[in-house]
């Protein structure tokens, strides 16, 4: 069973290194436009984007982000941001009193943009595009607040680099279905088995990779990208924010 929006689903790689082609703006204005096609919790549509030109600011963002010069090189850089400001506006407005940012509005915030966020990228590449989420501007949130001119209510998530590849590394295994789907219950008792079997999986693509290569598993891979990723200032910056208050 197989279908050309099928293909392109699972074809998907992150795209770093782009080509010299612009993105015109009416394609640009396009793909935002199939982002606000995903599903919003309510339809608050909790969600807003900043397409980010000038270059020093995206020097600074990549700067913060850990080096990044994706962010500076990419045709487009956005940064997609949780916004309950202007949601709050409406609250108040139809006599609700002002938005004090609960744990219930800041979740579904965060599910719209990254629903929000797969759908625009898989548009993209849909047209021969390609790009890669960039979660390390929240290693210095304050940076990417700063240069945009954030208001209060409006928290910077993660940044998105687009452009029409130059380079796309192969497709990386994911997990098989039967690791990740259980029936009527959660099966605790397979799953240190589960990751021994695709430990196994992912060593035999890293090493497969030519000049790339590396002798590691997911768990070699994923323990230092959690443990060193921990980002501790996040709930406080996001509380200052207006996000996560009960």
């Amino acid at each position: 069973m197989t279908n050309a929006t099928l293909d392109l689903i699972q074809s998907h790689v992150s795209v770093r290194d782009f080509t010299g082609q612009p993105v015109d703006l009416e394609t640009l204005h396009r793909l935002i436009a199939c982002g606000q096609s995903a599903a919003t919790s309510s339809f608050i549509q909790a969600y807003s984007i900043v397409r980010v030109t000038d270059l020093a600011k995206r020097a600074a963002i990549a700067a913060a982000a850990g080096g990044q010069q994706w962010v500076i090189a990419a045709p487009e850089f956005l940064v997609l941001c949780a916004d309950l400001n202007r949601l709050n506006i409406a609250t108040e407005k139809a006599g609700q009193g002002a938005l004090d940012g609960q744990t219930e509005h800041s979740i579904a915030a965060v599910i719209d943009v990254a629903l929000m966020a797969q759908n625009m990228l898989l548009a993209a590449e849909s047209l021969g595009m390609g790009g890669v989420f960039i979660g390390g501007i929240r290693n210095d949130p304050a940076v990417t607040i700063d240069q945009l001119q954030l208001p209060h209510r409006v928290m910077p998530l993660f940044g998105l680099c687009l452009g029409y590849p130059a380079h796309k590394n192969p497709v990386k295994p994911r997990m098989p279905v039967t690791h990740v789907l259980h029936t009527d219950s959660f099966d605790a008792s397979r799953v240190a088995g589960d990751v021994d079997d695709y430990d196994a999986v992912l060593n035999e693509y890293y090493q497969s990779r030519g000049a790339g290569s590396k002798n590691a598993n997911w768990s070699d891979s994923v323990a230092p990208a959690l443990q060193g990723k921990k980002r501790q200032h996040m709930l406080s910056v996001m509380t200052a924010r207006g996000f996560f208050n009960a």
